[in-house]
C-alpha cells in the first residue's frame, strides 16, 4: 500500500452558483491542507453563529486541486482518504459526483477508479458548508489530513489490520491479529500473510503466517494468535507500544503490500469496588475536556500541534482527555498513545433533537450507524481510548424513546468493539427541560450554557431530584460508566439507589475541583473528573470571563460574551499553551505539586464589583510586575496544600493567614503593591513545607524563544514564544505591545495570544502580547534553517534560528 500525502497544490474560494463566475472578491487562493476556511474571515457582532463561533461567520467553500494520473495507475486501485471535512462534504472528480459525507468528523474514502482519466491531468473539487450548525467553533473545510492511497488490485484493506490483547499475564500476552485482504480482480487469488510483532528496540518478539484465498470482488479476514513473552504493558506511566508489521506476498514469496500497526498491550477492569483499573492498578481519571481547535492554527489537526497539546496537558497533571463533543482526530489519538494519555472519545452533541438551527441532528436517524462505525474503526488500534461516549447532554435522553436510542447506540458500539467501556455525558436538567419549564416562572433559556449559568447552585439539587433519578434511569442503565455533567450531587445518592453504578464526572465546573476530587478519592465508584476545560478554545466566546459591573451602561449577558470576545476564556491552559493560575491550583488539588503558587488580582481592578460565570476563575496572574502606582491596594491569593501561609515582601512579613478561604487550598491577603520580591511560605503543623517567590521585573526587552531549536518530520511546526521580559526572564504582565514577525525559510501558520477579547486575527504577521506573551507558529518551507525575527516599538529587534532536519 502506497499512502501519499495529498495536501499540496490545493486552492479554496467561496462556492459559486452554477452560472456565476469568479471575480476579485471570490477568487480562489492557494492553500496547504489541513486548512481551516473560517479562521481568517472578517468577524462582526452579527456574524455566523455569534457567540458560539466567536463571531466568525460560516460559509460555503470549494477546494480544488489538479494532479497527474499516470497511465500505469490503470492497473492499480486508487482511493482518496479524507480524515475529516467540516461539513456536509461533496466530492467531485473531473466534474462528476464521487462521494458525499454529511458528518464533519467522520473519515471517508472516495473510490477514485471509475472517475479517473489515466495519462492525463485530473481535477478534484470538494465542497464544504458551515452554517449555524454547532454550539462551538468548528472551523470549516478540509481541516484534517488527506491521503491518496495506491494499491495493487489484491491488497491489504485500508485500516484493515486490527490488533487486540485480552489474554495477558506476566509470563506472556496473546496478541490477536485480524487482517482483511481485498480482491478487486475478476479471479480468485491466494496470497500469504506474514505478521511480525516488533518491540521498540527493533527486535522481533513474535511471528506468524497464514495463506488466504480471496474471491473476486470480496474481502477475506485472516487471523493469528501470537504469544509475546514477558510483555511490556501500555499504561499512563509507561506507554510502551509494539509494532505489528503485516506483509502480503504472492505465490513466489514477493511482498506485494505492507502495513505497520502500533499496538499497546493493556488490560482494563471496571467495578464499583475498585473503579477503573489499568493493568491491575487503580487509575483515577484526572480529566480535561477539550474542543478540537488548535488555537492560533484554527480548527486544523496537524500531528505536531496535537502532540504538543497532549504533552503540555500531561505536564500540567492531566492523565485523561474527553474529546468534547465529537470524535478526536487520528493525530490526537497517536499523541495520546505516545504519551500515556487516556481518552474518552465522544460521538456527538446531538441525536434526533437539535440544539442549533442546522446541526447534525438532521439525518442522524439515517446516518448514526455509519458514524458509530467510523469512530470505532478509527479507535480500534489505539490503547489510549478506554471510554467511548455516545453523546453529550442529549435533549431526548429522559424519554422512553430517548432511552431506546441510548440502548440502540450503546449496543452498536458493543457489537463493533466490545473492548471499550461505554458512557454518556448526562445532564439530567437539560434532559428534562420540558418538565422543568412547568415549575419555573419563565421557560428556561434556549441556550444550555445560559440556563446552567442562571441556575447556579440550583442545578445540583435539580440533578439530584426524583424527577431526574426516574427519568434518566433507563438511559443510564445501558451504560458501563454513567457520565454526569455538573451532577456531583448524585455521587453519594447513587451509591445508595444504584449500588452497581460506576460514575465519572464527565463535565464539571473548574472552581469546584477541590471538592470534586475529594469525592473521586473518597468514592471508589466515581472513577474521575473532567473539567470544563483543560485548554482554552475559540468560540463559546467569553463563557469563563470576569465582568466588572461598574462600567456605565453595563448589561448582564448571561454566559454570552459580547463582541469582540473570541475565546471561551475558561481553560486551565490558554490557546498558546501557557499554564494559567487555575492549572497550578488543580495540580495542587491532585496532589502533584508541593510548591505554593502566588496569584495576584490585577491591581487596576481592585475593589471593583465583578460578575463571574460558573466557568470563571478569578482574574489573576502569577506576576509581581505591574504598572500600578506604589502603595496601590492589591489582593494576593496563595494556593497551597498547607494549614497556613505567610506572605513576605523583601523578607518583611506582611501577614500569616489560614488556608481555606475563599476556596479550599487558598489563602487570601490584602496588601499594597511595592516593587521587590514577594514570597509565600507554606506551613503545616507549624513547620515550613515549601516556598515560592515572584520578582518585579527590571528593564524590559523583547525576547524570541523557540520551544525546540531542531524539528523534523513532514508536519513539523516551530513554536516560537514572544515575550516582554527582563534579563532574568521575568515577564512584565501589563506592558503589552504589538509585535511584528518576519520569517525566512518558512511561513507563519498562526499567531496569537491568550487575550480572549480582541479584534486581532490569527494570520499574522502582527499580534499584541497579552500579559507579556504571544506565540507565533511557523511551518517550514523546506529542510534547513528558519529565521524568525520579531520587532516591537521601543525595543531592539530579536531573532531565533530553528533548523528543520
Amino acid at each position: 500500500m502506497t499512502r501519499i500525502a495529498f495536501v499540496d497544490g490545493w486552492s479554496v474560494g467561496p462556492k459559486l452558483g452554477a452560472f456565476e463566475t469568479r471575480d476579485g472578491s471570490t477568487a480562489s487562493v492557494p492553500v496547504r491542507l489541513p486548512h481551516d476556511a473560517l479562521r481568517d474571515l472578517p468577524r462582526a457582532a452579527d456574524a455566523g453563529q455569534g457567540v458560539h463561533s466567536g463571531y466568525i461567520p460560516g460559509g460555503v467553500f470549494e477546494y480544488a486541486k489538479t494532479f497527474d494520473v499516470p497511465e500505469e495507475w490503470r492497473e492499480k486501485t486508487v482511493r482518496i482518504e479524507f480524515e475529516g471535512v467540516y461539513r456536509d462534504a461533496t466530492v467531485f472528480l473531473n466534474g462528476d459526483f464521487a462521494a458525499h459525507e454529511a458528518n464533519g468528523y467522520s473519515a471517508f474514502v472516495v473510490e477514485a477508479d471509475p472517475f479517473l482519466r489515466f495519462g492525463e491531468r485530473n481535477t478534484i473539487t470538494v465542497e464544504a458548508r458551515v452554517h449555524r450548525d454547532s454550539r462551538w467553533y468548528t472551523g470549516g473545510g478540509i481541516y484534517r489530513p488527506v491521503h491518496l492511497v495506491l494499491d495493487d488490485p489484491v491488497h491489504l484493506a485500508l485500516d484493515g489490520t486490527v490488533v487486540e490483547s485480552h489474554d495477558i499475564d506476566a509470563e506472556r500476552a496473546i496478541v490477536e491479529i485480524a487482517t482483511s485482504v481485498a480482491n478487486r480482480t475478476r479471479h480468485a487469488a491466494t496470497r500469504r500473510l506474514n505478521w511480525a510483532v516488533v518491540d521498540e528496540d527493533g527486535a522481533e518478539v513474535a511471528t506468524g503466517t497464514s495463506p488466504v484465498t480471496v474471491l473476486p470482488g470480496e474481502q477475506a479476514v485472516a487471523r493469528a494468535r501470537l504469544a509475546v513473552r514477558s510483555p511490556r504493558l501500555w499504561g499512563p506511566d509507561s506507554p510502551h507500544r509494539y509494532l505489528v508489521r503485516t506483509t502480503l506476498a504472492d505465490g513466489q514469496g514477493a511482498v506485494t503490500d505492507e502495513t505497520v500497526t502500533r499496538h499497546g498491550i493493556r488490560r482494563l477492569q471496571l467495578d464499583v469496588a475498585h473503579g477503573l483499573r489499568v493493568n491491575g492498578v487503580v487509575v483515577d481519571l484526572r480529566g480535561a475536556c477539550i474542543h478540537h481547535d488548535n488555537g492560533p492554527l484554527g480548527a486544523v489537526s496537524i500531528a505536531d500541534a496535537e502532540d504538543r497539546r497532549v504533552r503540555l496537558l500531561k505536564a500540567a497533571g492531566f492523565n485523561a482527555i474527553r474529546s468534547a463533543h465529537n470524535p478526536a482526530s487520528r493525530a490526537l489519538l497517536d499523541a495520546c498513545d505516545a504519551h500515556g494519555m487516556l481518552v474518552m472519545d465522544e460521538l456527538t452533541d446531538v441525536w434526533t433533537k437539535s440544539k442549533t438551527a442546522f446541526d447534525s441532528s438532521i439525518g442522524f436517524d439515517e446516518r448514526w450507524r455509519r458514524d458509530v462505525a467510523s469512530l470505532v474503526a478509527k479507535n480500534r488500534n489505539h490503547p489510549s481510548v478506554v471510554l467511548v461516549s455516545i453523546g453529550n447532554e442529549i435533549l431526548e435522553l429522559a424519554t422512553p424513546h430517548g432511552a431506546t436510542w441510548s440502548r440502540r447506540i450503546a449496543e452498536e458500539f458493543r457489537r463493533l468493539d466490545p473492548s471499550r467501556f461505554v458512557t454518556n455525558g448526562i445532564n439530567g436538567v437539560i434532559a428534562n427541560l420540558g418538565a422543568l419549564a412547568e415549575s419555573m416562572a419563565d421557560a428556561p433559556p434556549a441556550d444550555p450554557n445560559t440556563m446552567m449559568a442562571e441556575m447556579g447552585e440550583r442545578m445540583a439539587s435539580m440533578n439530584a431530584s426524583p424527577l431526574v433519578t426516574e427519568s434518566t434511569e433507563e438511559s443510564a442503565a445501558v451504560l458501563d460508566v454513567v457520565g454526569f455533567n455538573y451532577a456531583d450531587s448524585r455521587y453519594d445518592l447513587d451509591a445508595e439507589l444504584f449500588p452497581n453504578r460506576v460514575i465519572v464526572g464527565s463535565e464539571t465546573f473548574p472552581d469546584r475541583i477541590a471538592s470534586l476530587w475529594a469525592d473521586v478519592r473518597r468514592l471508589p465508584h466515581v472513577i474521575g473528573d473532567f473539567t470544563w476545560t483543560g485548554w482554552d478554545y475559540i468560540g463559546e466566546a467569553g463563557i469563563g470571563r470576569v465582568d466588572y459591573t461598574d462600567v456605565e451602561g453595563y448589561v448582564p449577558t448571561g454566559t454570552a460574551g459580547p463582541f469582540p470576545y473570541l475565546l471561551a476564556d475558561c481553560g486551565d491552559i490558554d490557546i498558546t499553551g501557557h499554564r494559567l493560575p487555575a492549572s497550578h491550583y488543580r495540580e495542587i488539588v491532585f496532589g502533584l505539586r508541593t510548591e505554593p503558587v502566588i496569584a495576584v488580582h490585577r491591581p487596576q481592578h481592585h475593589g471593583r464589583p465583578a460578575s463571574k460565570t460558573p466557568w470563571s476563575w478569578d482574574d489573576v496572574v502569577s506576576s509581581w510586575s505591574w504598572g500600578a502606582a506604589e502603595d496601590s491596594p492589591v489582593t494576593v491569593d496563595v494556593y497551597a496544600d498547607a494549614e497556613e501561609v505567610e506572605l513576605l515582601l523583601d523578607d518583611v512579613v506582611i501577614d500569616r493567614v489560614a488556608v481555606g478561604s475563599p476556596l479550599p487550598l487558598i489563602a487570601r491577603f490584602e496588601t499594597r503593591y511595592r516593587r521587590g520580591v514577594l514570597t509565600a511560605v507554606a506551613y503545616a503543623a507549624g513547620q515550613e513545607v515549601a516556598r515560592t517567590s515572584l520578582r518585579t521585573a527590571g528593564d524590559p526587552r523583547l525576547v524570541v524563544r523557540a520551544e525546540r531549536t531542531e524539528i523534523s518530520g513532514a508536519d513539523a511546526l516551530a513554536y516560537i514564544a514572544l515575550t516582554i521580559e527582563d534579563a532574568e526572564g521575568t515577564v512584565l504582565c501589563d506592558a503589552d505591545v504589538p509585535v511584528t514577525v518576519e520569517v525566512s525559510g518558512g511561513v507563519i501558520a498562526g499567531m496569537g495570544s491568550g487575550q480572549p477579547r480582541t479584534e486581532e486575527g490569527f494570520a499574522g504577521p502582527t499580534r499584541s502580547t497579552h500579559d507579556g506573551r504571544a506565540l507565533v507558529i511557523v511551518r517550514p518551507s523546506d529542510l534547513g534553517e528558519i529565521v524568525v525575527t520579531a520587532s516591537a516599538a521601543g525595543f531592539p529587534s530579536a531573532e531565533v534560528v530553528v533548523t528543520r532536519r
